[in-house]
């Protein structure tokens, strides 16, 4: 039962009363697993492109930049970086020397940050104790590392100084997203209380890099919606409240992201996450790769506009008709089986339906073992199958052959994704009308001791994207450098 505290809170969340009803609902109900077909491979929708399509989608990419469309990177960039220090908080409780703090502890001088460190040491007085380093590393009387997003971390040494990652993304963003004016839109989705500090810092260096490379910025900055929260449940599904009594919600994960995508004004967007950057000596590949789905996206795209426009225009053959369903069905393996009981009239409605939706090219990467979501086949509410990005949470891992097919897959996401957001007519898409809500999932988390259930929103590449036109490409793993831990910063890829 709520009390008038309860629809006051609700009311300043923007939650409404409904909505909560459905989150409880899903508590009680779950959600379905997922039907998969197959893992998506090489040989079954991941495509390879051969060197001759790859000279041509780079091309096309070079000439689509030379037009009036809009191009936007979009970088989730409001996760705290508590996590890439959880060994050095251990040792900050125990002392223990581990092999990950003696490789931390002897290479130390390697890390970007090392002159802020030791001049923030310098300061608190002459202690050169390891403890006395970590410490001045994560607490707030040094360098707070422990408190900050890792967008605002010094991850690599240049001559001219050290860079942060959202530095390293203003860079790719010349070298692959200037338009015909050279404009560089940029946007960053960051946590409240950090972003003064993000402000901050591209007012410091976006000016230093708009010279070196000869273009402009325009930078922008969203939050995660207070009205994406998810509610909180006891074990018997009803509402958790906290110590005094206060319904308890959660971020929904980053799929709620997708409300923030949705309002940006851009033709075509680039997705990565904030911690997979390198050095400038090691961009040549990650921007050719970038350029490369960036191209198969606008090539694919144009083709689809095509269609669309012979379909509106009713002038359309039965062979022509046949010739788009080849389309959907092998550039955009999207598949019917039951298209042949249709007739053409019917068709043609089906057809559009299926052409006139965003469209995504995800990279995919060769599975060496990394977390990350899987591409597979799976079959969708209205019996068709389509391409997948799947999370390990949505797949029955009872059913042996699914099972099988997630821990034998050949390929996995990084989160390297180039989205199309507008129609054929040029209108943007309401993307949170293809969100598959079915796709969500739940989690035991605990707070002031109690156990709890806590719902994540479906995933903005896994289910927020679930009916978009997508096409899987085959990059090399060299694209994919995550940060996960500080020591992730010692691998050559990042000295």
């Amino acid at each position: 039962m709520l009390t008038q505290e309860d629809k006051l809170y609700l009311s300043q969340k923007g939650i409404s009363e409904e909505k909560l009803n459905a989150q409880l609902e899903c508590f009680k109900t779950g959600f379905p697993w997922l039907k998969l077909a197959s893992a998506a491979s090489a040989e079954s929708g991941i495509t390879i492109p051969t060197e001759a399509e790859r000279c041509e989608y780079l091309t096309a990419w070079e000439e689509y930049l030379k037009g009036e469309g809009k191009v936007l990177k979009f970088v989730p960039a409001s996760g705290a970086a508590s996590r890439m220090f959880k060994n050095l908080f251990e040792y900050l409780d125990n002392e223990e020397k581990t092999d990950f703090i003696a490789k931390f502890e002897n290479n130390l001088d390697k890390f970007a940050f090392i002159d802020d460190l030791k001049e923030a040491i310098a300061k608190n007085g002459d202690d050169e104790s390891l403890k006395t380093a970590i410490a001045t590393l994560l607490g707030k009387e040094g360098l707070s590392y422990g408190n900050l997003p890792k967008g605002l971390l010094k991850f690599h040494k240049y001559e001219d100084g050290a860079r942060t990652p959202v530095e390293e993304h203003l860079v790719e963003g010349a070298l692959y997203a200037s338009g015909k004016n050279g404009c560089v839109s940029v946007h960053f989705t960051v946590s409240p209380e950090h972003r003064p500090l993000f402000e901050e810092l591209v007012s410091k260096v976006s000016q230093k890099y708009e010279e070196k490379f000869g273009v402009k910025y325009s930078i922008s900055f969203s939050e995660q919606k207070s009205s994406t929260d998810t509610v909180a449940a006891n074990p018997d599904n009803t509402p958790f409240r906290d110590k005094n009594g206060k319904i308890l919600f959660r971020p929904g994960g980053h799929g709620a992201l997708i409300e923030n995508l949705n309002e940006l004004d851009a033709d075509i967007i680039f997705i990565k996450n904030i911690d997979n950057v390198v050095p400038d000596k090691l961009k040549a590949e990650t921007v050719e790769y970038k350029k490369l789905i960036a191209g198969v996206l606008v090539s694919k795209q144009k083709k689809a506009f095509e269609y669309l426009q012979l379909l509106d225009s009713g002038k359309y053959t039965h062979a022509e008709l046949e010739e788009i369903i080849r389309f959907l069905r092998d550039e955009l393996t999207c598949r019917n089986p039951e298209l042949k009981d249709l007739e053409d009239a019917e068709l043609a409605i089906y057809l559009k339906s299926k052409l006139n939706r965003p469209m995504r090219v995800c990279g995919m990467v060769k599975n060496v073992g990394e977390p990350g979501g899987g591409p597979f086949l799976a079959y969708n509410q209205d019996g068709t199958i389509s391409l997948q990005i799947l999370e390990s949470s949505q797949i029955d891992t009872n059913n042996a052959e699914y099972l099988q097919m997630f821990n034998n897959g050949t390929h996995f996401n990084p989160v390297d994704l180039v989205c199309a957001v507008k129609d054929y007519k040029g209108n943007k898409f309401d993307l949170t009308k293809h969100v598959d809500t079915l796709t969500g999932f739940i989690s035991s988390k605990s707070k002031d001791g109690k156990e709890l259930k806590a719902l994540e929103l479906p995933g903005l590449w896994n289910g927020a994207m679930s009916d978009w036109n997508t096409i899987f490409v085959e990059v090399s793993l060299g694209t994919f450098n995550p940060v996960k831990t500080v020591n992730d910063l010692l691998r050559e890829q990042h000295q």
